[in-house]
Formats: C-alpha cells, sequence, structure tokens
C-alpha cells in the first residue's frame, strides 16, 4: 500500500484507502502514513460511525494519536493544525442495518460522506451479491442513500463494476466512484487479450 501511495501521490487528486475494519490501529497507521483518507467497511451504526471519527480526528473531535512522520513529510509540517479538515473519512453503507441507521449515521461529526458497497448491500437484502445490481430493492436502496447524504450535506461515493454504471450513478448525482478492483481489473484486461489471442490463433489456423 505505501508503494503505491508514493505513486499516487505524485498525481493531482486526494490519495484514500479501503481499511479492512473499523480498527484504530490500522486506520491511524494508514494515516500517519499520509493518505489523504480513509473508507472504512462495515459502518452499521451511529456508535460505529462515532468510532470511526475517534480513529480519525485529532482532538478535540476524535482521539487520533499523533505519530504522523511521514504525513508530515507529504503535507507539511502544520499537518496536526489542518488534518482534521483536510482529511476525508467515508462510512460504508452495505447492509440492512445501516441503512435503517443511516440519518444517525450522517449526523455524526466527522463523518464527511458515504460510500456505498452494492455487492454486500445486495446480499444483505437477500439478492444476489453483484457489483451491477438490477433488483430493484438494492436499486432503491441506493437512491435512497444517495438522496439522504445529498440531503444531510455529505458526500456519496459507490463501488462500480463498469464504465456504463459510474456514468449512470455519476447521473444521478454521485460525487465519485470507483471502479473493480486492482485484481478484478486484471483479469478483466487478461481476459480480452486472451480472447483477442484465440480469435486470431483460430483466424490463422483455419487460413492456412
Amino acid at each position: 500500500a505505501l508503494t503505491m501511495l508514493q505513486v499516487l501521490q505524485g498525481l493531482p487528486a486526494p490519495v484514500l484507502t479501503r481499511v479492512p475494519w473499523n480498527e484504530p490501529g490500522i486506520i491511524m497507521k494508514c494515516l500517519d502514513a499520509g493518505f489523504s483518507g480513509v473508507i472504512c467497511p462495515m459502518i452499521n451504526t451511529e456508535d460505529d460511525a462515532r468510532r470511526l471519527v475517534q480513529s480519525t480526528r485529532y482532538a478535540p473531535i476524535g482521539g487520533r494519536s499523533f505519530g504522523p512522520t511521514r504525513a508530515n513529510l507529504v503535507h507539511g509540517a502544520g499537518y496536526a493544525r489542518s488534518a482534521n479538515s483536510a482529511v476525508l473519512v467515508l462510512a460504508m453503507i452495505e447492509t440492512r442495518e445501516a441503512l435503517q441507521n443511516l440519518d444517525a449515521i450522517l449526523a455524526v461529526e466527522g463523518i464527511d460522506g458515504i460510500y456505498v458497497g452494492p455487492s454486500d448491500l445486495g446480499l444483505s437484502l437477500g439478492h444476489e451479491p453483484t457489483l451491477e445490481p438490477t433488483a430493484s430493492e438494492v436499486l432503491d436502496a441506493i437512491d435512497t442513500i444517495l438522496s439522504r447524504a445529498r440531503a444531510a450535506g455529505r458526500l456519496a461515493g459507490i463501488h462500480t463494476g463498469s464504465p456504463a454504471m459510474i456514468q449512470r450513478m455519476l447521473a444521478k448525482g454521485f460525487h465519485f466512484a470507483s471502479l473493480l478492483t486492482d485484481v478484478r481489473l486484471f483479469v478483466s484486461a487478461l481476459s480480452t487479450q486472451l480472447a483477442a489471442v484465440r480469435d486470431t490463433t483460430i483466424e490463422t489456423v483455419r487460413g492456412y
């Protein structure tokens, strides 16, 4: 992750990381390394959201420990003063429970926005887990999350499975969207290339 962070920090965009869990040590380590913000999975309750804020904000908003050696180098010596307003904190909304507690989660000071995980959301609602949901219940839930986030003045992001879905989600009003994962992107590109090679090989054999 640190190597990717070093490369991406040369680009004019914030570098976020999806942490594996709402665990203070992991979250603080990522921010101390210089990430611009965190996306945290399974934020299902107001208490979950408050614990996330505790790990990501310095006092008086939160309880983040001070030790940003690399973050100081990346963001400057005034990092401690600017971090609370500069770091992005996004709560993943991906369960039925999170939907039920959405307004309370959005109201927590220090939560900048939400990030929808369609696969887990669909699974929680009783549907097949997919990044390209078609079930009306899942699509309605995504619309509800978006509208409530925007009404609360929060950022809204979503994970997607295709460029076409990104276009649809941005058109709906999402502020940003991510595409697949590194492994899925690799598999997709490899599958496309292999299919092209196989087609070429078949035509060559036929031509011979």
